[in-house]
């Protein structure tokens, strides 16, 4: 070897050890810009500048195709391309930065007391994930109670995870990482910030409920007007809230850097199928995500700071109604609901947000006879129906900010419908149109909607009709209404989270009564109280079911004439059962 080659190697191992000490230096931040770097490098680099075969060019070339398309649908719940992005993290931070265990240490301390409460929760959560994988939060918060409630000073119930909890759970796991555990987090760290939805990513992808962000803290706005009085208070960005089991808790051990890392999360995470930009003039959206989860986010200034909510639907659970309706005696209403499904009545499901409703009125489709073709309306695709009842004639619509709901109803009564869903009846005009439909365009409707009481919702109805349906008259209005609705299922949930049925009631037309006034002149009573009662068929008292009425003889005989003989001999066998059962 001559003394030129001998010089040459030893600058480039001076070189390599200068670079090396480089990395060691860098932090998490610093890798992030490396990694989106690499990747930009990739996505842009000239497969001809290379001398290579033809094939290996259209290998690359399909390879590079299938990461631009990873990296475009990860953010948007596509599990599996989250998974394709961050092994290609973990690989470039292998192959390029050689990373050791030390360094490692140095990005995240696994080992130290100096974690930060989300290193120790990104720890806990990847911990569980290994065993439980999606139900890994659920496990956790159930095994440590954390969601039991606690009392403020004023003695009123909360709920919220603190960072005491999440080190006391810690401290009892005794985990152990190795090289590659370490590599996982890391790359899930920097993915979370470069692609992924900052300090929720990985809790997004749990069976949950629901989380929300910047929904309580001082906003950047209110730090201005008032900087004296807020500047001890939480700021927005560092709010994460966690809906669990109909609890809304909050992960005060948690959140954003920044206000800026928030607005990111924000931009990103509503963007799945284009719905739109959101801006100051359109201040919120409305979407969902490629794994069904309905997405929210408002801005300023219809919003007074940066919001998000992602609420999740569990399809793989809402076959079995047993699952949902667990207190003593409950296959009263779960028996009595199956019966309202299979002898095709209007059935309205109501209820605060939270209550359980949507998940109710998917596990009622099983009920609905397989031959019945289903026509879904919703504001945005949440049901999923065909996810879950994948053989059946199901075709569900949305609206559009150029097709309104009652423009997609009008078209579903030209698709073959049988039954007609609505994910939600929200606007008088959707409301007018579906009393319509259910008494023309189809066998039966089902709905959802947000009325306190039986006698709330006829009452809205009733002013939806006198709004959008063309009525003028109260009496007349109430009367369509309660003709067209013959049941309300109302659900409710105590303040510990547990959601239950507060009852069943039937809708009974009450006989306008002709009043005499003269020998020429004859009036009705135009009395709206009097054009209706409810009668609670079931309700739920003392943590039990309670069959208080039978179903008015009408309403049998028209459930009864869609049964058949074996199904009617046990419709009236189940009816004599209730009774024994509540007495």
């Amino acid at each position: 070897m001559t003394i030129r080659e001998v010089l040459r190697l030893f600058h480039i191992k001076k070189a390599l050890q200068v670079y090396k000490k480089q990395e060691r230096q860098m932090n998490l931040q610093d890798l992030k810009i490396e990694i989106q770097n690499t990747f930009h490098q990739i996505l842009q680099e000239h497969l001809y500048d290379h001398s290579m075969a033809v094939e290996e060019q259209q290998r690359l070339r399909l390879k590079r195709r299938e990461l631009r398309q990873a990296l475009k649908t990860c953010t948007f719940g596509d599990w599996y391309a989250k998974k394709y992005i961050k092994e290609y993290i973990a690989d470039i931070l292998l192959t390029k930065y050689s990373l050791t265990e030390e360094e490692l240490e140095q990005l995240i301390p696994f080992e130290s007391k100096e974690r930060t409460a989300r290193d120790t929760f990104d720890i806990l959560l990847y911990h569980y994930t290994q065993k439980y994988d999606k139900q890994a939060l659920s496990v956790m918060i159930d095994q440590f109670h954390l969601d039991d409630p606690s009392i403020n000073e004023e003695g009123e119930y909360y709920y919220e995870i603190t960072e005491k909890q999440i080190n006391a759970i810690y401290r009892k796991k005794h985990i152990e990482l190795d090289f590659y555990d370490k590599l996982h987090i890391v790359s899930q760290r920097i993915y979370s910030w470069y692609r992924g939805n900052g300090v929720i990513d990985e809790i997004r992808d749990q069976a949950i409920d629901g989380i929300s962000a910047g929904v309580s803290g001082i906003t950047p706005g209110m730090e201005l007007e008032r900087l004296q009085e807020v500047q001890d208070l939480p700021a927005s960005y560092k709010s994460i809230w966690l809906f669990y089991k109909g609890k809304s808790i909050h992960l005060s051990f948690l959140g954003f850097e920044n206000e800026k890392e928030l607005i990111r999360v924000c931009k990103n995470i509503y963007r799945y199928n284009n719905p739109g930009h959101l801006s100051e003039v359109r201040g919120y959206i409305v979407n969902e995500m490629m794994d069904g989860s309905r997405i929210a986010v408002a801005r300023p200034p219809f919003c007074e700071g940066w919001v998000l909510f992602v609420r999740k639907f569990h399809q793989e659970l809402q076959k079995d109604l047993h699952t949902l309706i667990t207190d003593n005696n409950c296959m009263i209403p779960i028996q009595l609901l199956k019966w309202l499904m299979k002898g095709c009545q209007v059935v309205a499901i109501t209820g605060e947000q939270g209550s359980g409703k949507t998940t109710l009125l998917m596990s009622l489709i099983r009920y609905i006879r397989p031959t019945f073709n289903l026509r879904v309306q919703e504001l945005s695709f949440e049901l999923h129906l065909r996810k879950i009842y994948p053989t059946r004639n199901i075709v569900s619509f949305k609206e559009t900010d150029s097709i309104g709901g009652m423009e997609a109803l009008d078209f579903g009564k030209k698709t073959d419908g049988t039954v007609n869903i609505l994910g939600e009846v929200a606007s008088a005009r959707v409301a007018s149109w579906m009393i319509s439909m259910s008494q023309v365009a189809s066998l039966f409707t089902l709905f959802t909607h947000h009325a306190k009481t039986t006698r709330d919702l006829i009452y809205w109805m009733r002013n939806a009709l006198l709004t959008e349906g063309g009525f003028h008259n109260e009496v007349a209005a109430t009367r369509q209404a309660v003709d067209a609705i013959q049941f309300d299922v109302h659900m409710s949930k105590h303040v510990d989270g547990h959601r239950f049925i507060e009852r069943i009631s039937q809708i009974v037309p009450v006989k306008q009564q002709i009043i005499h006034t003269s020998y020429h002149a004859m009036t009705m009573n135009t009395s709206t109280e009097q054009q209706f009662e409810t009668r609670d068929l079931v309700v739920y008292e003392h943590g039990k079911y309670v069959f208080k009425h039978a179903i008015r003889e009408e309403e049998l005989l028209q459930i009864s004439k869609h049964l058949s003989t074996q199904e009617e001999e046990e419709f009236h066998q189940n009816i004599l059962e209730w009774r024994n059962l509540s007495e």
